[in-house]
């Protein structure tokens, strides 16, 4: 199943993409930044592109090389702001936050717009499930975590970058909410703690990158540590009446690949939902960016 953000997102829209590249509208701005998926022509002329776009990334000499492959820098063609705000409103009564945006030199700006559907699921899942505890890890600026905020739980949010854990805090002050848990860490050292505590979770939501490092210089890759990973969140998740999330950005991972690793990992006939996330241009072409793994139990 490929599933898109909804149409009522007034603060987002893919406008256009195409030759590696797609241009994208945030509240009032719009951004080229490349797109490696983007393997058709553009729906729209260069001149068109440049005449909407108010910055564009350009790559720089690491750009696609381990550990560089996002990096360059930002040309702005128009006046904006270094940062501004826009508001995700949801598809469900409740849910509703706020996102700071900033141009960093990775080439995101501090949301993953395709993972909407995910958030309706985590919002779902905690309202349905009245689900007291939720994990976060590796959550970057913390859009799952105020869907999981918003449906009551108690969320415990964590990244090993202190900088985008204050973006996150940042973010749920904005949106008018409190009592976060925060913590800056490495997500397999924490999940083994946990483990070895006996603490347990009624949801866990997991967005790893492809490779990274913790706060100590812990190396993360994703081929040979998801698999360890997983087992680790398999006893710290509630056995009953709990969900978990899985998203897989890495080139080469489906949605059948996701669907085997948690199954071999919790050891144990799961409920999955699987699929993939994608964006749709103006023009109907659907960019499919990432693969997602979803459990009730």
């Amino acid at each position: 199943m490929v599933e898109y953000p909804s149409s009522n997102w007034k603060d987002y829209e893919l406008l256009d993409s195409g030759r590696g590249e797609k241009l994208e509208r945030f509240g009032s701005y719009v951004l080229a930044r490349p797109e490696p998926k983007a393997l058709w022509d553009k729906s729209m002329t260069d001149a068109e592109w440049n005449r909407m776009c108010h910055t564009r990334f350009s790559p720089g000499a690491g750009f696609g090389k381990a550990g560089k492959e996002d990096s360059g820098t930002w040309n702005r063609m128009k006046k904006m702001d270094d940062q501004w705000y826009i508001h995700y409103p949801g598809g469900q009564k409740g849910l509703s936050f706020d996102l700071r945006l900033g141009l960093t030199s990775f080439k995101h700006v501090g949301v993953f717009p395709e993972q909407a559907p995910n958030w309706e699921f985590i919002y779902r899942q905690t309202k349905e499930k009245k689900a007291a505890k939720v994990l976060n890890l590796f959550a970057y600026t913390g859009a799952a975590s105020l869907a999981a905020k918003a449906a009551g739980a108690e969320v415990t949010h964590l990244d090993s970058v202190r900088q985008v854990v204050t973006w996150a805090r940042g973010n749920m002050e904005r949106s008018g909410m409190d009592g976060i848990h925060w913590i800056v860490e490495d997500a397999m050292k924490f999940a083994r703690r946990e483990a070895r505590r006996g603490n347990r979770y009624q949801g866990i939501i997991l967005d790893p990158p492809a490779y990274g490092h913790g706060p100590d210089g812990e190396k993360w890759k994703l081929d040979e540590c998801l698999f360890d990973m997983l087992r680790s969140v398999s006893e710290i998740l509630e056995k009953e009446n709990s969900f978990m999330v899985l998203n897989l950005y890495s080139n080469g991972y489906s949605a059948a690949l996701g669907e085997t690793i948690v199954r071999e990992a919790f050891g144990r006939p799961v409920e999955i939902q699987s699929g993939e996330l994608a964006l749709n241009d103006k023009f109907g072409k659907a960019l499919p960016l990432s693969i997602y793994v979803r459990m009730s139990l």
